[in-house]
């Protein structure tokens, strides 16, 4: 299953042998039983809001970059009490709409880059994201930005380095070190 985590859904339904006419149904299926409750079936990785408050002390911006339909992820950014962990929350959340038109984790990063405005800091490399599949290191590089991998997520072993990452780490504390030097 974690081949399904990373990459647009319908690629991952394409690439898992549900044949291109179905698809879209197995799409809207997928959408119907996640979208009624399982979208809550997530928890923030140990670790993790103490590293996002020690990047925001140290004055970074934060966003959220998903595959995942935008709407959606903002109900399971509220959900999961991200702002709550924050100082002052997150700067916002960014996904893939849901007709399509952005639905690469690419596309999703031109769009947070564009809404935020770091087109500028990105050309500068003061912008970095964070990802835990190969799909977040291609989508940053295609737009100039480098990806620190975290190792803990669903990438399988090698598969951050492969793609590119600037530097894999394996705990919160290392990510926290490697984004702030503490």
């Amino acid at each position: 299953m974690r081949g399904f985590v990373g990459p647009p859904l319908a690629e991952s339904f394409a690439t898992h042998g549900v044949p291109p006419d179905l698809v879209a149904d197995a799409v809207a299926a997928y959408r119907e039983v996640y979208g009624a409750g399982n979208l809550f079936d997530n928890a923030v990785f140990p670790g993790v809001p103490g590293c996002l408050a020690a990047v925001r002390a140290a004055g970074s911006r934060l966003a959220v970059a998903t595959s995942k339909p935008e709407p959606t992820a903002r109900r399971v950014v509220e959900h999961l009490g991200l702002h709550e962990h924050l100082d002052r929350g997150l700067d916002d959340v960014f996904g893939a709409t849901f007709d399509g038109a952005r639905s690469t984790k690419g596309d999703v990063v031109a769009h947070a880059l564009a809404s935020l405005d770091a087109a500028a800091l990105s050309r500068a490399g003061r912008v970095v994201m964070v990802g835990d599949r190969e799909h977040d290191v291609l989508g940053a590089a295609a737009h100039g930005v480098a990806c620190v991998g975290v190792a803990w997520g669903y990438a399988r072993p090698g598969e951050l380095a492969a793609a590119g990452a600037a530097a894999v780490v394996g705990t919160p504390a290392e990510l926290t070190a490697a984004l702030v030097g503490e």
